[in-house]
């Protein structure tokens, strides 16, 4: 039998999360100098007070109040899938539970502050793709010496979008499962008849 998480777990896994988010974003904030690394493991772990004002990885947008509305929308349906997934496996309802967790952490950044703090600093390996052209269209290339900074929420997203990944690789897409055992689905009364 599948266990699931209770609306009343789930809010109580998205407030520890958020809770340890934000006190480790103000622990940054208020201990750390901007921009200056502190290294904890030699230059592959350091912490580093960034602050994002655009999306993951620093992605800059120019409309912030566009950037600010998507955000929110992002947000909404995430709480759609944490209600349309509710009676799924618990690693599912976690995995949408973080997600939802980390939205808000760097959603509540975006709107208090108008942007996240990031401190988490990382070395993992260098990426770099040369420039090309193909098809008629040139691409500059990509180099990245240094991973991102990120923080606690964008683990908890992170972590939340892997977890679906596997369990969609082992079992499958849910909601088109539910789609074909739906009783109006087309692919229901195939079901039925066999």
């Amino acid at each position: 039998m599948d266990r699931h998480l209770s609306w009343r777990q789930s809010s109580l896994i998205i407030f520890i999360l958020l809770l340890l988010d934000q006190i480790t974003k103000y622990i940054a904030r208020t201990s750390l100098d901007m921009g200056v690394p502190v290294k904890i493991i030699g230059s592959f772990f350091q912490l580093t007070y960034v602050e994002n004002p655009g999306m993951a990885f620093g992605i800059t947008v120019d409309n912030t109040m566009l950037f600010l509305g998507l955000s929110l929308v992002a947000a909404a349906l995430v709480f759609y899938y944490m209600y349309k997934l509710r009676n799924e496996a618990m690693p599912l309802q976690l995995a949408i539970t973080m997600i939802a967790a980390g939205a808000i952490g760097n959603l509540s950044d975006r709107f208090i502050r108008g942007s996240v703090v990031d401190f988490l600093d990382f070395e993992f390996w260098d990426i770099h793709i040369p420039a090309f052209s193909i098809l008629g269209l040139n691409f500059a290339g990509y180099n990245q010496t240094r991973w991102p900074v990120f923080n606690v929420a964008d683990m908890a997203v992170s972590g939340g979008m892997i977890i679906i990944f596997a369990y969609i690789l082992f079992h499958g897409d849910p909601l088109s499962q539910k789609d074909e055992t739906s009783p109006s689905s087309p692919n229901a009364s195939r079901h039925a008849e066999s």
